[in-house]
């Protein structure tokens, strides 16, 4: 018998199997939720174009040292011979996908299976390599004064045992960035969690003060920060919210903050091509993505770890 129809009264016998109640299927499909992806935002992307067509490595030449010499009066100057050094990345991060939809399913169901798998495809792609790029800046960040380290994280909060709170983490971070001389420019960025972000939420008697932000009307009472580069700035940095965010325990999150020309990302391939399967009647959706990342600027990239009370 068919399920799903209302049941029969005692007695009634009309369409006793329930076959005058077929299964419809619906026309659209349930989305899984997808994530903000922001390595390209606060990386430094420009080497792209380099490697488009051809290449599995970039050169980056670095910027050369110049002497300063004490100099008097009829002096013969000293000639310096300037270095071409430079960082090498390497093009060498891979992730794919091929999954096949079969002729009869692709002309008899009532769902493009083969545009939607692209594009959930396409987004996993991507957001791989997201979390792999946070992963590695994470790993190669320099731990910040102050702000714990691996296994021995700072508690931040308000009152009750906390060490120091969340604004005062992104103003400390921001002190050892200009510290390094790195610019004070639109390359800052700062990066947390959705726990960190919730804990910053709550220091209203800062956050809601436009005096904090520069902007005539606070633009975080309006919570549009933490969601990208919106133009919304906290003691200069862009913030930033990412669950692909690295974390060092399951209690502790980390925190990130730098410029976005302290690591060089860029993506070769990312494509997908639609061919004939040859040991079955369907279609094979294939997805490829390949990109490299390297710290350029190691002095400019630091990471904190906190337990939020």
């Amino acid at each position: 018998m068919v399920q799903g129809a209302p049941s029969a009264a005692p007695g009634h016998g009309n369409f006793p199997n329930n076959r005058f109640s077929p299964t419809i299927f619906a026309e659209s499909l349930i989305y899984f939720n997808r994530i903000y992806s922001v390595c390209d935002e606060i990386t430094n992307t420009k080497f792209d174009g380099t490697i488009a067509s051809q290449g599995d490595r970039v050169e980056i030449l670095k910027e050369p040292e110049i002497n300063v010499f004490d100099y008097q009066r009829g002096q013969e100057l000293p000639i310096q011979f300037l270095d071409d050094d430079y960082i090498q990345m390497n093009i060498d991060q891979a992730k794919a996908f091929n999954f096949l939809v079969d002729d009869i399913e692709k002309h008899m169901s009532h769902i493009d299976w083969m545009t939607t798998g692209k594009d959930t495809g396409l987004y996993k792609l991507v957001n791989a390599k997201d979390a792999n790029i946070l992963q590695y800046m994470h790993d190669n960040a320099t731990d910040a004064s102050d702000l714990g380290s691996a296994g021995s994280a700072v508690t931040v909060g308000f009152g009750g045992g906390a060490a120091i709170t969340p604004l005062d983490v992104v103003n400390h971070l921001a002190t050892q960035l200009d510290e390094n001389d790195t610019p004070r420019d639109d390359g800052r960025f700062f990066l947390a969690s959705p726990a960190f972000y919730e804990a910053l939420r709550k220091e209203d008697s800062s956050l809601i003060n436009a005096e904090v932000t520069g902007d005539p009307i606070s633009a975080l009472r309006d919570a549009k920060y933490g969601l990208g580069n919106a133009g919304i700035k906290l003691h200069g940095f862009n913030m930033y919210m990412s669950n692909n965010n690295p974390t060092s325990s399951s209690s502790d999150v980390t925190v990130m903050a730098g410029h976005k020309d302290a690591v060089a990302t860029a993506t070769a391939i990312l494509n997908t091509r639609v061919v004939q399967s040859e040991r079955t009647f369907g279609d094979l959706c294939q997805g490829l993505i390949v990109w490299g990342r390297r710290v350029l600027k190691a002095e400019d990239l630091f990471t904190g770890y906190v337990s939020i009370a």
